[in-house]
């Protein structure tokens, strides 16, 4: 990896350097989705710590596609709810609330001030604030969907106790539109870890380091 070719071309940092949102919302894939210079790099040369996140990413993946699929449903149900889209959405909040804490832990407490210090001392950064890296999105990210998907839950708790159709129906709205841009705020994290930020601690991390974080 070209580590100059990187810190001009690389997506998280132009990301970080444009003004954020406070609002949480699914980003443009065409260009989300392009890692330009950044190559993949496979899971089997991963280092395990590596893998291990990625194989939770996937079990998440799995739970975040069927909330997906319940949503979608819902909707098309006219805000009805069945026992196939009452499981989808527990299955999502359960594993919310369960394993995906634990998750964020490893990654904000063992790789991403690694990760982070190591961007800044490489020139990774953005270039008006040295201390802002991908690193700063992603830790958004991690709290802006905790907080989404509190309202989205705290919505479907409030529409099922209006009596008013109308306010119901507007409220069910709302938690559909967050329950998407979690989705694909989601699906765009998880693709920039894997393909980007995981592949900048294969290329910067030295062996003793990777061996200090916690499996």
């Amino acid at each position: 990896m070209n580590l100059k070719n990187l810190n001009e071309t690389d997506p998280l940092k132009r990301i970080v350097e444009k003004d954020s949102s406070d609002e949480l919302s699914p980003f443009d894939p065409p260009d989300a989705y392009d890692p330009q210079n950044i190559e993949p790099m496979a899971y089997d040369k991963m280092h395990p710590f590596l893998q291990k996140l990625i194989d939770e990413h996937k079990a998440f993946t799995n739970v975040l596609n069927k909330f997906e699929a319940a949503i979608i449903d819902w909707a098309k149900n006219n805000w009805t709810f069945t026992d196939e889209i009452d499981g989808g959405l527990k299955q999502f909040f359960t594993f919310f609330d369960e394993k995906v804490p634990l998750h964020n832990q490893k990654e904000e407490k063992d790789l991403f001030p690694l990760l982070h210090k190591k961007l800044v001392e490489s020139g990774e950064h953005n270039s008006v604030d040295s201390s802002i890296t991908g690193i700063n999105l992603m830790e958004d990210e991690h709290i802006k969907v905790a907080q989404s998907a509190a309202i989205v839950f705290n919505f479907l708790g409030l529409g099922s106790r209006l009596p008013d159709s109308k306010s119901r129906e507007i409220t069910y709205q709302a938690a559909f539109d967050q329950g998407m841009a979690i989705v694909e705020t989601m699906k765009l994290h998880i693709f920039r870890e894997e393909n980007i930020l995981f592949s900048q601690a294969m290329q910067l991390f030295t062996s003793t380091e990777f061996e200090k974080l916690k499996s």
